[in-house]
């Protein structure tokens, strides 16, 4: 206790004299490239506080930065140019476009490195650069664990030249930075985290180009901020670097000033996000600044209707045959409130030539919510001893109060521990088949829980992949510190999947009680979620009709198996796709127990002020009233049905003007006999006995707004076997028309794949 008390004191006095002595700058960062039109003279450097001259290469022979004549005249006078027009911008060279061979060899070799630092310190010394940026994160460099060893070294000897070049001459220190892609690694090797973090001030995530034309047939979001179907994006590579080490504070984040167009083959049909493309389309290269986007859209289509969506946060439009893909000012505040929200540095863009008119620069720099500072007079010091008045006092008042809740939450983490010491004997007795591991146990099978063996995430937590001493693969889920769930949903899952025992529901090895830590240990699985094939539009393609048809037994038996056939009727209320993993042989399981709860036979209902589960999955009565029952769960398998013959994620809006939720979209077209348009146009079902119209029209029979209009999972069952119904029954009657409303609003407003859990006043 004691020493608890004095860090926490020492580190308040150590945040004020920081508090005191410096205030963390917010990046404004823009990347000009001297190749591109744009002169030096026309960049609104008051948009900045950085900008950063790009490339200069370095000499392969000599290992010294080379500039030809033209580079050096435009270099020379880029940190004067930029300054008239605001002079407190702080400027950077950038040093990239090195070949693999010369950069390997100059990061490998001591002499060599020496020859690179000391010409990099002369250059920009005498151009009047502010620092210098390195970019390590070119494709064509296939980094070997030993390049990024030696970068390391690289960073630690160019801190150390800078340090001591400005104490002989007298001068600030010299800024140092690294382009770094949108991922801790590259190809099998991993980046110097801890030399980044140590040496450099920050570094710039390359955070584009996860997907282009000539790479995909699909249309895409080549910046995605977030994508539910993969790793592709930005979210996920920011959590990498954060969870790989790299503090936030460290992580500079990239706007692409440009797109990429992409040609449509069916320009009539769907053309949203994962549309069928051939190919690039307008530009030979693919590539397209905003600017040019702009004029082509000014050009042939003014009119054209720009779209934005909020899953993958990105713009796109549709002139002709034509789909471009690419960040307009939506995209772009949504991305600077996210870089806020994650503590990190700032941004940077790619490039400033780029821009239109300075429209993006504009939107990002208002949407950007700079701190006011307390201004200091330094010429009498009353100011400043005022602003410390005003600090101090009221933080020894928080001082106590803080000493007094440390004293109160010590006291009630020992009670906590006691009752989980407790508890975990209640699980073990509950089955003696489950193990209880210790946190030695769990961190040697998963390496730590390393980024390499993170399996995925979701409302719970993480999911890493583990490897016991007998050669066992496991599954650990981590409790998140910020997850909404907690002890009780823990204990609830491990009891509840301890005593079910079924083909087609995941099996509970066991859990790890230790420290702050809760963890479950799930049998592995290896293909991962089904989420991760359906809505992939690459790995849809594994997952022909037949082995849908599979998945959707499989997933009724286990249904039928907690509703009909176990001791007590078990009510799952958070199915959905990325709780539905899938073995080798694909075969589903249902997993995610935590949010379940368990009927006697005899009750048809309850009532709940705890609403949980997932937005989009959850039935109407639910969300009004915190009613439950069994058709809480056909209604979420009735959404999971419509995603599974459709392709289509209930997150998200559909329709040719993007409008409708997936129930609403899928019933208007149903309703006006055009049923075909909603489904997978990949998936042949011909030579199988289970009919894609079938399942579309049980599936909207299971999200009918009355739960008692809704079949039985039983009922479901002998319609997907063709037995007992009627082909031509309506989903939806017209009586139902006015009912069905609130669940249509429902999912319009389902923009999200999360699970909630959070107490709802009544």
């Amino acid at each position: 206790m004691r020493s608890i008390i004095i860090s926490f004191i020492f580190h308040i006095f150590l945040y004020l004299e920081f508090y005191s002595a410096k205030s963390q700058t917010w990046i404004r960062a823009g990347y000009w490239n001297n190749h591109r039109e744009l002169p030096s003279s026309r960049i609104n450097s008051a948009m900045f506080t950085h900008l950063i001259c790009a490339y200069v290469g370095i000499n392969s022979t000599s290992y010294q930065l080379s500039l030809s004549p033209s580079e050096e005249q435009q270099f020379s006078s880029f940190t004067d140019t930029v300054k008239q027009k605001n002079p407190s911008v702080t400027t950077l060279l950038s040093i990239g476009g090195i070949p693999y061979t010369t950069a390997s060899s100059m990061v490998s070799n001591s002499s060599f490195r020496k020859s690179f630092i000391e010409s990099s310190i002369r250059i920009a010394r005498l151009f009047g650069f502010h620092g210098l940026d390195y970019n390590c994160a070119t494709e064509d460099f296939p980094w070997t664990q030993a390049d990024m060893f030696n970068m390391g070294i690289l960073f630690e000897e160019w801190r150390a030249a800078v340090k001591l070049e400005a104490m002989n001459s007298r001068q600030s220190e010299l800024i140092l930075t690294a382009m770094v892609a949108y991922v801790p690694w590259r190809n099998s090797a991993n980046y110097p985290i801890d030399s980044l973090q140590q040496y450099l001030n920050w570094v710039h995530v390359i955070s584009v180009n996860y997907y282009y034309p000539s790479g995909t047939n699909f249309t895409s979001a080549h910046s995605a901020l977030y994508d539910p179907t993969g790793p592709l994006n930005t979210d996920y590579g920011v959590n990498a670097w954060i969870n790989g080490g790299l503090s936030s504070n460290k992580l500079v984040l990239c706007l692409p000033f440009y797109g990429y167009p992409w040609t449509l083959v069916n320009p009539e049909e769907y053309s949203g996000i994962g549309a069928l493309a051939k190919g690039s389309a307008i530009t030979l290269s693919g590539y397209m600044s905003y600017k040019e986007i702009n004029n082509y859209i000014e050009q042939y289509d003014p009119n054209v209707r720009i779209m934005y969506n909020s899953t993958y946060v990105v713009n796109y439009c549709k002139i002709r045959t034509s789909w471009i893909g690419f960040d307009d000012v939506e995209a772009i505040r949504v991305k600077i409130s996210y870089a806020k929200d994650k503590k990190l540095l700032g941004y940077h863009v790619w490039d400033v030539s780029d821009d239109h008119n300075w429209v993006l620069s504009q939107a990002a720099a208002k949407e950007e919510k700079i701190s006011s500072s307390v201004p200091v007079n330094n010429k009498n010091g009353q100011s400043k001893q005022r602003l410390m008045l005003i600090i101090i006092f009221p933080t020894a008042a928080a001082i106590t109060v803080l000493l007094g809740i440390s004293i109160y939450y010590c006291w009630m983490r020992k009670f906590k521990l006691k009752a989980k010491v407790t508890a975990a004997g209640d699980l073990n007795s509950n089955d003696p088949n489950l193990v209880q591991y210790t946190l030695v146990e769990i961190e040697a099978a998963t390496s730590r829980f390393s980024i390499e063996n993170k399996l995925g995430e979701g409302g719970y937590g993480p999911v890493y992949k583990g490897i016991l001493p007998n050669g066992e693969i496991i599954a650990v889920k981590k409790l998140s510190k910020t997850s909404t769930q907690g002890f009780e949903e823990f204990k609830n899952e491990v009891m509840l999947t301890a005593k079910l025992q079924h083909v087609n529901l995941v099996r509970v090895l066991g859990f790890c009680i230790d420290e702050e830590e809760q963890m479950l240990i799930y049998e592995y699985m290896s293909k991962k979620s089904l989420d991760h094939y359906l809505f992939d539009p690459i790995k849809r393609f594994i997952l022909d009709w037949k082995k849908r048809v599979h998945i959707i037994e499989g997933v009724t038996q286990g249904l039928l198996y907690l509703q009909e056939y176990s001791r007590l009727t078990i009510i799952h209320r958070d199915l959905k796709a990325s709780n539905v993993l899938l073995n080798d042989d694909l075969k589903p399981k249902i997993s995610a127990f935590g949010m379940a709860r368990i009927f006697v036979k005899e009750e048809l209902e309850a009532n709940t002020e705890r609403i949980a589960g997932t937005r989009g999955y959850i039935p109407p009565e639910y969300i009004s009233r915190g009613i439950y029952s069994t058709k809480f769960d056909v209604y979420s398998f009735g959404i999971l049905l419509l995603e599974i013959i459709s392709g289509r994620r209930v997150s998200i809006l559909h329709g040719r003007s993007e409008n409708l939720g997936l129930v609403n979209y899928a019933y208007e077209l149903w309703k006006d006999g055009n049923g075909v348009e909603f489904l997978d146009p990949t998936l042949d079902d011909t030579n199988s006995s289970c009919k894609l119209m079938t399942c579309l029209q049980i599936a909207l029979l299971c999200v009918r707004e009355n739960p008692n209009d809704r079949p039985s999972m039983l009922k479901v069952y002998s319609m997907l076997k063709n037995e007992n119904t009627d082909p031509k029954k309506p989903a939806f009657s017209e009586e139902d028309d006015r009912n069905i409303e609130f669940s249509l609003q429902m999912q319009l407003c389902s923009v999200n794949d999360v699970t909630i859990s959070e107490v709802v006043a009544r």
